[in-house]
């Protein structure tokens, strides 16, 4: 990342995330909760918006799609390939040591006030990232 990175706006790092995410093709990859095993989805879509009253924060909400999994599963009795799930995430600008300045993955579950979990939830669906209909 270079250093022009660090001074990139809300807008220009939701840009630039949005034409990475169209062009990346990869495979996502998580752990399993039981630490035996990984999930890989597809990105199917996602939607962005920025905090209201953080400009440093950007919610994201992902459409997933399953595909296939290595290992042993914790609940491999309830996973099936093609299904669909939804992640709820944020992206920071990083305030400590080497992330200082850079748009870094929230670590911990996000906190929403209650305006942007709205119009977060209403942009997701305008734009088709949550499905309404199977």
């Amino acid at each position: 990342m270079s250093k022009l990175s660090r001074w990139e706006t809300v807008h220009q790092f939701m840009k630039r995330k949005d034409l990475q995410f169209k062009k990346d093709q990869s495979l996502i990859s998580m752990k399993d909760i039981g630490r035996r095993g990984k999930h890989f989805f597809n990105r199917e879509a996602w939607t962005f918006l920025p905090q209201h009253n953080l400009k440093d924060k950007v919610f994201i909400i992902e459409r997933l799609k399953k595909v296939r999994f290595d290992g042993r599963l914790a609940y491999r009795k309830f996973w099936k390939k093609d299904d669909i799930e939804y992640r709820l995430g944020y992206f920071i600008k990083g305030r400590i040591r080497k992330a200082k300045g850079r748009w870094v993955w929230g670590q911990y579950c996000p906190l929403i006030p209650l305006p942007d979990f709205n119009k977060l939830i209403a942009k997701a669906i305008k734009e088709k990232t949550i499905l309404t209909k199977l």
